[in-house]
């Protein structure tokens, strides 16, 4: 019999990230003109519907990649219990994530430090300011 998975999978509610990009003058008016015509509710879902039909065409690559690098695709939530239950079994996580990746406010610093080989997020990673430091030289 297999043994059951060191991690709980919670779903916490999704985070938007806020991004800033810069655009030239003349995309920005094309950009305009088109939310003025009506194909898009403003600047922004023009913006998100152009990144998910990139990714979409990239979609295959994206599968293989997440395959190939045993990375989580989504969120992924580590909280106390699941680093002490590493720590405990003589484990230390290497957490991939290509998304949103949690470590719980509650988790300290030293039981980051314990529990956690490295680090690789493709996405978000949220954590305490503390956990993030204690954890800088992890991050990969």
């Amino acid at each position: 019999m297999p043994a059951p998975p060191l991690l709980t999978r919670k779903t916490p509610k999704p985070v938007d990230e806020k991004l800033t990009l810069n655009i030239s003058c003349v995309d920005l008016g094309q950009i305009d003109l088109l939310v003025q015509e009506g194909f898009y509710a403003n600047r922004s879902d023009l913006i998100r519907t152009a990144i998910r039909n990139q990714i979409a065409t990239h979609a295959d690559v994206v599968r293989q990649v997440v395959t190939r690098k045993s990375i989580v695709l989504g969120i992924q939530h580590y909280s106390v219990a699941d680093l002490e239950r590493a720590r405990e079994a003589g484990e230390r996580l290497q957490i991939r994530v290509l998304g949103l990746a949690v470590i719980a406010p509650e988790v300290t610093p030293e039981l980051a430090l314990a529990a956690i080989e490295s680090v690789t997020v493709l996405g978000a990673l949220h954590a305490s300011p503390a956990v993030k430091t204690a954890l800088v030289g992890r991050l990969l």
